[in-house]
């Protein structure tokens, strides 16, 4: 088990090798900056990474804090799920209410998910990275597909 520091620390490292690794991926390179996340032009709408004990995510989240206009978000991205899940043999994992463990808050959450991997074990980290990066990458594109047409439909429907 790891102090706080210690996880504070491993934090760190982790997401620290990670920005280094994502350098040298082709289609990231010379790019200031790397990732939507916070920045996809949508707001309540972010794009993120999520490293835990049991699995990894890379997940587009809405949150916006009214429900039904979350709820109606949803909505308009499930119109699009073709789009949003070409390239995920798996397809993705669409979860309408999710409770997000840090704060409580209730969001909705469409992700993949890398199962049995724990950032706390370095061995782990390689496989990690790659997943983030690969279904990053993916999903971003496939967001910036849809993006202007969830935009427009978000913005009538809250009109």
């Amino acid at each position: 088990m790891y102090s706080k520091e210690e996880l504070k620390l491993l934090r760190k490292e982790f997401w620290d090798i990670f920005g280094k690794r994502c350098e040298i991926v082709p289609e990231l390179r010379g790019k200031r900056k790397k990732w939507l996340l916070h920045r996809t032009g949508i707001p309540n709408v972010d794009l993120k990474f999520e490293a835990g004990r049991n699995d990894v995510k890379v997940i587009l989240e809405i949150n916006h804090q009214s429900e039904s206009r979350r709820l109606k978000t949803f909505e308009i991205f499930e119109k699009y799920i073709p789009i949003l899940e070409d390239g995920f043999e798996d397809g993705l994992i669409w979860d309408f209410c999710h409770n997000r463990e840090d704060s409580g808050q209730l969001v909705c959450r469409i992700y993949t998910m890398l199962p049995g991997a724990d950032f706390h074990k370095r061995s782990n980290w390689p496989d990690i990275y790659n997943f983030f990066i690969d279904n990053m990458l993916r999903l971003q594109n496939n967001f910036l597909e849809i993006k202007e047409m969830v935009s427009h439909e978000i913005e009538n429907d809250y009109q």
